[in-house]
């Protein structure tokens, strides 16, 4: 029969919980930005696919390297967000084995600890993969030089 924990003993597992159910908020506000950038990666890719096809000579050359890139944007940001939901569910289960430890006496304190370090390597690498996708997008997004140089027909004489 499981022991009826006291109203002080549930108080003290609610406080230790406290700290990762505050990382579980940051960990939505993170993956929260992931989405968003995955969507705008996806409304930048069906806007080039519908261009890509009416286009031709250096134009579409751009294109196609573009709409490789976004390709490549939408892996990189979607590895970020498993690496995000998979600690998230790290931190779920410390703060599940937090009460379950409490409420059945177990010492469960090493398992916690693990998979708190393992929720920890998750959010690093999913931070990690933000970061190849914020290079990757740094790297495309450039003014083309004959849009930057470009004069209206008027402006060339004088």
């Amino acid at each position: 029969m499981i022991p009826i924990p006291q109203v002080s003993q549930v108080a003290q597992t609610i406080q230790l919980a406290l700290a990762p159910v505050f990382l579980l908020a940051g960990i939505g506000a993170f993956l929260n930005v992931c989405v968003g950038r995955l969507a705008r990666i996806i409304d930048r890719a069906r806007r080039v696919e519908e261009r890509i096809l009416t286009t031709r000579g250096k134009e579409h050359d751009r294109m196609v390297e573009e709409i490789r890139v976004l390709d490549r944007r939408m892996s990189v940001v979607n590895s970020s967000i498993f690496l995000t939901v998979a600690s998230a569910c790290a931190v779920c289960l410390v703060v599940i084995l937090l009460f379950a430890g409490n409420l059945l006496s177990a010492h469960l304190g090493t398992l916690v600890a693990i998979l708190f370090i393992l929720a920890m390597l998750l959010q690093a690498a999913a931070f990690g993969t933000f970061i190849q996708e914020i290079r990757l997008a740094s790297r495309t997004i450039h003014i083309r030089n004959e849009v930057l140089y470009h004069q209206a027909e008027g402006d060339e004489a004088a």
